[in-house]
């Protein structure tokens, strides 16, 4: 247990913090050898003899002692300085003497014995991300399911057309069939839209041509399929989004093809094709080849391939490269089951195709951005100077849906949580921090930063669905635009959209019915949403929580030259009361939800809801 889990529903404000953020990371390394130069703030409350910092150096624990260079009423702060000769170094805080005793400062807060290395923070001299992303909405765009365009592309013989306002069948052999007609055309015509939302990236799934109406068993990545506009409805609606100042981002299997697929089509039907090696063929398995999760559709790549490789990545004509170019222009990639990419059995060339892509991306532009799908553990994977970020699915969707779930459930949540076994659980607020903090440990702040925080996405139930009502459904909102990381918000989210699980939350837009749309949870998003892009402390700014309850969570988002305090609320809960002075604030100015009260040197916080709440400090 950390101290923070020992003292849930009180004041945390007096416990040692460090989170790596630019307020506490004074000087990073720009290459080998270069001082890292970091601080820790010990408030009065839990003072300490000595400070040191424990860090790594080609893998032996080295150690240095912090000296106290600043003291005020309520804080001290001590400052050590040390050489980053690897890559990546991970170091720790130890705190002896005083009120302490014996402790550790981790990313997952002050532990009172010795803990192991995997939750370090993390010191790297890999820059991270371009800075425009981490001023970014992201805004998912499913294409068949999202505007189809007056010119009505011409129908796959494959698929199963429905008509717009239908629901998708979902559970039927033609699933992944069903053919709405949704095209980039009309995407863009709806471009309005997301920039009145305020989203400045789109994200849309892939958009290569396929077998089916998800696109994940790309036929080529050469071409944009014909049924989406082809080639030039993708130029015509990134310069359109450029226009606006809308970023795009596609979505690159790197992973697996699909069957139809002309490399696999080639190696198929001749075994000294060279594309022979780009698959995982063998004769004893049931399919005679590799394929993801067994599904027949999606033969699995094998990155041992030199050619492949280069077809992938490294040629100027590549699938990474060539639609970052003119006359495309694409921002980067989201990467498809990431997790998977390069693993097989005894193969394991994850995290260097990662470094290959990152790499073969900057030459071909400098500010491009690589994001890693990964539902689970992804920590491993964001050390090495690869992708940028990942997906939240663990260190945020989880948690989050089961502090604010619903109490009647779909029926895949109440029989099965995303791949386990139970319903989805009810969690206090205590289990759903401790969840968040021990998925931000052991990476570098920029992998956080960078890192998609999403309430749902085109593979999951809708979080309204999930929430159960629009007033939890708010608070999660307000969760995610200000928790650290990258908002990334499903296309029709903002409306309330519903959605049971992943097919059926992948409905059409009812843009011919906007008297369906719930304008409350639009304006929210839009509030929201605006002040996320205009503030540094939410957009580069550490995490430092102030009360942790069953009921309510506050935490503040700081920089050096902002501070914000946020409490997050799912049902009516004793008052919060947090010591001004421990605060650090004369004043709370009121920036979304209600007002708190400031009385005999405390600020007292609402206690009704659900609700959220954001206030500046000064």
């Amino acid at each position: 247990m950390t101290a923070v889990e020992t003292r849930v529903g009180a004041s945390l404000l007096d416990l040692p913090h460090h989170d790596g953020s630019d307020l506490y990371l004074l000087e990073g390394p720009q290459r080998l050898g270069d001082q890292a130069v970091v601080r820790l703030r010990v408030p009065k409350g839990t003072e300490v003899d000595a400070v040191a910092v424990r860090y790594l150096r080609d893998g032996e624990p080295r150690s240095v002692r912090a000296e106290l260079v600043e003291e005020t009423e309520v804080e001290t702060w001590w400052r050590a300085s040390f050489p980053v000769e690897n890559p990546s170094v991970s170091y720790r805080w130890l705190l002896a003497g005083g009120e302490v005793g014996y402790g550790w400062v981790n990313g997952l807060g002050l532990v009172l014995h010795d803990p192991p290395d995997s939750d370090d923070f993390v010191v790297s001299i890999d820059p991270g991300g371009p800075d425009w992303h981490l001023r970014t909405v992201v805004y998912q765009v499913f294409p068949d399911r999202f505007a189809r365009s007056a010119r009505r592309q011409s129908q796959p013989e494959w698929a199963v057309a429905r008509e717009w306002d239908e629901l998708p069948a979902g559970r039927a052999p033609h699933t992944p069939l069903e053919w709405y007609g949704g095209d980039l055309a009309g995407i863009e015509e709806r471009l309005d839209h997301v920039e009145a939302l305020g989203a400045t990236t789109l994200y849309l799934t892939p958009f290569f041509p396929a077998q089916s109406t998800h696109r994940y068993d790309a036929s080529s990545f050469e071409r944009v399929d014909p049924h989406l506009g082809g080639d030039d409805a993708l130029a015509a609606l990134v310069a359109a989004a450029h226009a606006r100042g809308i970023r795009v981002l596609g979505d690159l299997t790197l992973n697996h093809s699909g069957d139809a697929h002309e490399w696999f089509l080639a190696a198929r039907e001749d075994a000294d094709a060279s594309e022979r090696d780009f698959y995982f063929f063998d004769d004893g398995s049931p399919l005679g080849y590799e394929a993801w999760l067994g599904v027949r559709t999606l033969p699995k790549l094998d990155h041992r391939s030199a050619g492949l490789r280069r077809r992938l990545v490294s040629d100027r004509d590549s699938a990474v490269r060539r639609w970052l170019r003119v006359p495309f222009n694409l921002d980067g990639w989201r990467i498809d089951v990431a997790n998977m990419a390069g693993r097989f059995r005894e193969v394991d060339s994850t995290n260097e195709l990662a470094r290959d892509v990152r790499a073969a991306m900057a030459e071909t532009r400098e500010d491009t951005v690589v994001i890693a799908e990964h539902a689970h553990d992804a920590r491993g994977d964001l050390r090495g100077g690869g992708w940028h970020g990942t997906m939240g699915y663990a260190g945020f969707l989880r948690p989050v849906w089961a502090w604010l779930r619903g109490d009647e459930l779909p029926d895949d949540l109440a029989t099965g949580f995303l791949g386990l076994p139970v319903e989805l659980p009810r969690l206090a607020g205590a289990q759903m921090v401790a969840t968040m903090r021990a998925f931000r440990a052991g990476v570098p702040w920029s992998s956080v930063l960078h890192s998609w925080t999403l309430l749902d996405s085109h593979d999951t139930a809708r979080f309204s669905t999930v929430a159960g009502t629009r007033e939890r459904h708010l608070v999660g909102i307000g969760l995610q635009l200000t928790t650290p990381g990258v908002p990334m918000i499903f296309a029709g989210d903002e409306l309330g959209l519903q959605g049971a699980w992943g097919e059926d939350a992948r409905r059409t837009i009812p843009w011919d019915a906007p008297e369906s749309w719930d304008t409350v949870l639009f304006e929210a998003y839009e509030r929201l949403i605006e002040l996320r892009r205009t503030s540094d402390a939410l957009a580069r700014g550490g995490i430092r929580y102030a009360h942790v309850g069953n009921d309510a969570v506050a935490y503040l988002r700081e920089t050096a030259s902002e501070r914000l305090l946020m409490l997050a609320v799912r049902s009516e809960h004793e008052a919060v009361r947090l010591p001004q002075v421990e605060l650090g604030a004369r004043e709370l100015t009121t920036l979304y939800g209600a007002e708190a009260q400031l009385a005999q040197g405390e600020a007292i916080l609402p206690v009704e809801g659900p609700a959220f709440h954001v206030w500046r400090l000064t």
